[in-house]
């Protein structure tokens, strides 16, 4: 009878150790191992050459490497001054290359931090709190180059140089008078950082005030409240462009965070409750599209475009940080749903075709024939400049578990074209960057316990698996004290 117990309990020893290995792997597989985030943020560095992806990269990388210095975190503004963490030499590094191409153009005065020559003016701002961040920790005490100077350039060129409609929205572009949604995340908090590290209200309101002029000309009351993607001009696009939607609620809660962590967050405290408002209806808006499989469409709710894994991304990660920035939970689920339909494992068949390195263009959706080179985000006449400061990891299948969602050297897909946004693509820098935003963002929620999670739903993978095992185990010791 002894022995007969003996081996009841080694079985289910056994057994116990098999659904804990089992379960952790299932906790594991819904996040990313950390090679798979570096090689994710490899391919960021080889792919962003353009102004926007150059300044989203940065944007990603303060987010995700150096937390404390980043606008959403609760940390208080201005970050420390004085010599910058060794964390953050990527993004000085970003801000070097930028402001070194520009000391040997020809153009004289105000100018932009790239693309002098004309194009999307909105673009190049998104660089601006790298160059700023660079001149506040003393980079160019170390280096030589005037970064406070080429920031200022840049402001004063957004200010008096790019044109504006007649009640002051700044145009996106350059030739004549156009209001993307894109705009939201390039240049606003680029004027809210400028203002509380230069103790200028009037900039911080001014970046208050274009979100909100943005809003009033983009914003869709008949589909909810998602945002349309271009306004006025000759070519307007009217369509519900997800990651437009999502380029617009990024850029609000980076001016709300840095509202909320500056000395003005008494004084502006109503802006930074309108703020928490629209991105909030940006998501009332765009979440009941979200397909069945956890990726939202190129185009919201036209159901014939395209799936887009980069604008899932970016959603998902204001879903995260407005739940950390406002306390508001409502679509966190949904943000779940997306994340873990990002992170999962490929299986079976259907994971040979998504593990492809590039992907068949689908159905043209609206305005396709609008390009990033023509009328799109990019510009023409610039110079695609790179601003990687080290040799990357070799593009080999880094450590972890195959995913359906990227190829075998973590490039994300399926991705809209950021060169065409009408139709698909096989590589996107800002892609990356979303999913590094979305990494960020999502271990920032969770490290504070998952804010606003309902039970197993909203909690961590592995928190959630962890109880599920220790339960099993507990059970595991019950039955042999039976025994």
């Amino acid at each position: 009878m002894g022995r007969h117990r003996l081996r009841s309990s080694a079985s289910l020893l056994l057994a116990g150790g098999i659904i804990l290995a089992s379960l952790s792997a299932c906790a594991r597989a819904q996040t990313l191992t950390d090679d798979q985030l570096d090689a994710v943020k490899a391919r960021l560095a080889e792919g962003a050459t353009h102004s926007w992806e150059i300044g989203t990269r940065a944007e990603a990388l303060i987010e995700d490497d150096t937390p404390t210095y980043s606008v959403l975190n609760n940390t208080s503004l201005p970050p420390p001054q004085g010599q910058a963490p060794s964390s953050l030499d990527e993004v000085i590094s970003i801000a070097r290359s930028v402001v070194e191409a520009r000391a040997t153009s020809d153009v004289q005065g105000p100018q932009p931090l790239m693309d002098a020559s004309g194009g999307a003016a909105g673009d190049p701002p998104s660089i601006g709190v790298a160059v700023l961040l660079a001149n506040w920790t003393g980079a160019g005490a170390q280096d030589g180059h005037d970064y406070s100077g080429a920031a200022a350039d840049q402001l004063e060129y957004l200010l008096e140089k790019v044109p504006k409609t007649s009640d002051g929205a700044i145009s996106h572009r350059m030739e004549q008078v156009e209001l993307w949604s894109d705009f939201v995340y390039m240049v606003p908090p680029f004027l809210a950082y400028y203002g509380v590290l230069t103790k200028n209200e009037t900039l911080v309101q001014m970046a208050y005030d274009q979100c909100r002029l943005y809003r009033q000309y983009l914003v869709d009351d008949d589909a909810g409240g998602m945002w349309k993607h271009i306004a006025l001009g000759k070519n307007t696009d009217s369509g519900h462009w997800s990651t437009g939607n999502g380029w617009a609620a990024a850029g609000m809660l980076r001016v709300l965070g840095t509202i909320q962590h500056s000395q003005y967050a008494k004084s502006m405290k109503n802006q930074a409750k309108d703020l928490t408002n629209w991105v909030s209806e940006i998501h009332g808006g765009i979440y009941p599209h979200l397909r069945s499989n956890g990726l939202f469409g190129n185009y919201a709710d036209d159901s014939s475009t395209f799936d887009d894994a980069s604008s899932t991304a970016i959603l998902a990660s204001t879903v995260y940080r407005l739940a950390l920035l406002a306390g508001v939970h409502t679509h966190l689920p949904q943000a779940e749903q997306s994340r873990k339909a990002l992170f999962a494992p490929a299986s079976g068949s259907s994971s040979s075709s998504l593990h492809s390195s590039s992907t068949s263009p689908s159905s043209p959706s609206p305005s396709s024939s609008d390009t990033h080179s023509s009328t799109g985000t990019g510009n023409s006449t610039s110079t695609p400049t790179s601003t990687s400061s080290a040799a990357s990891p070799s593009a080999t299948a880094p450590s972890g578990p195959a995913l359906a969602h990227f190829t075998s050297d973590m490039w994300l897909t399926p991705v809209v074209n950021p060169n065409q946004f009408g139709i698909q693509g096989s590589q996107s820098p800002e892609g990356q960057a979303f999913v590094v935003e979305m990494h960020a963002a999502w271990r920032d929620w969770a490290a504070l316990g998952s804010p606003g999670a309902n039970a197993a739903a909203g909690r961590t993978p592995s928190a959630y698996w962890t109880a599920v095992a220790l339960g099993a185990v507990v059970g595991l010791i019950g039955v042999l004290g039976a025994l």
